[in-house]
């Protein structure tokens, strides 16, 4: 499988160049970074002329409508990596999603898959429980709280459909049955903690995942390339990959 990395001269698109080259069966046919000055990396995906089987997006979401585009048009399946994606950019990944194979995740992680996956069901079984989400990232991270977060949110919104979403809190007021708080930390180098807290009046379940190394999304992309190749137009997402 011949795979495009872009956003390659960034950190996670450097390592994930890096891991396409080492991996059995995957070819690194380009790298493509808009800030490129020329050389080996591509200033756009526009400029590769060659066959690909695979885009795989660590760049920004900026250039999102670009590479869908491109993707659409030639029909090359995309794993889309980047987050921050406003309401217009998200329809136009559903639509280019009508015309190839695309991949969309909050995280790449499949740990939070997982995680995401356990928060549902344990909402389910505990139905009138106070459930709190906490997530702690570097003190460089612009958004807050984490779409890691909100993905796990959603995820216990699907046991929990009259969720309130609570995101900080201050001041005077009780608790909602209904409210699920989010707490975002911002501190030193932390590469990502998501921990979600279940409690009743008689016990308490914790699910909690830790990144130790920014690589888990690389290598989380690549399986989900591997997971998309040769899957019809549509839109698909870890949930897909856990069932």
């Amino acid at each position: 499988m011949k795979v495009i990395v872009t956003g390659a001269l960034g950190k996670m698109g450097g390592i994930l160049a890096d891991l396409v080259e080492k991996a059995d069966g995957l070819e690194l046919a380009a790298g493509v970074d808009a800030f490129s000055q020329g050389g080996e990396v591509l200033k756009s995906v526009a400029d590769y002329s060659g066959k690909a089987d695979m885009v795989i997006d660590f760049s920004h979401h900026s250039l999102t409508r670009e590479l869908l585009d491109w993707c659409a048009e030639k029909k090359v399946p995309l794993v889309l990596c980047t987050t921050g994606h406003d309401e217009a950019e998200k329809a136009a990944i559903k639509a280019a999603s009508e015309k190839t194979a695309i991949f969309f995740s909050a995280n790449m992680s499949l740990g939070i898959a997982l995680l995401c996956k356990m928060a549902r069901e344990t909402a389910k079984v505990f139905p009138d429980a106070d459930i709190e989400i906490v997530e702690a990232h570097h003190n460089r991270k612009l958004d807050a709280p984490s779409g890691t977060a909100l993905l796990i949110a959603e995820a216990i919104r699907e046991a929990r459909p009259e969720m309130n979403l609570v995101c900080g809190r201050s001041g005077m007021g009780k608790r909602d049955k209904n409210d699920v708080g989010v707490a975002a930390l911002r501190m030193g180098n932390l590469a990502g903690m998501h921990e979600v807290i279940v409690t009743t009046q008689t016990q308490s379940i914790t699910l909690k995942h830790e990144v130790y190394d920014r690589a888990l999304f690389a290598e989380g992309a690549i399986e989900a390339a591997r997971f998309l190749y040769g899957k019809p137009a549509g839109l698909y997402d870890m949930r897909d990959m856990v069932k």
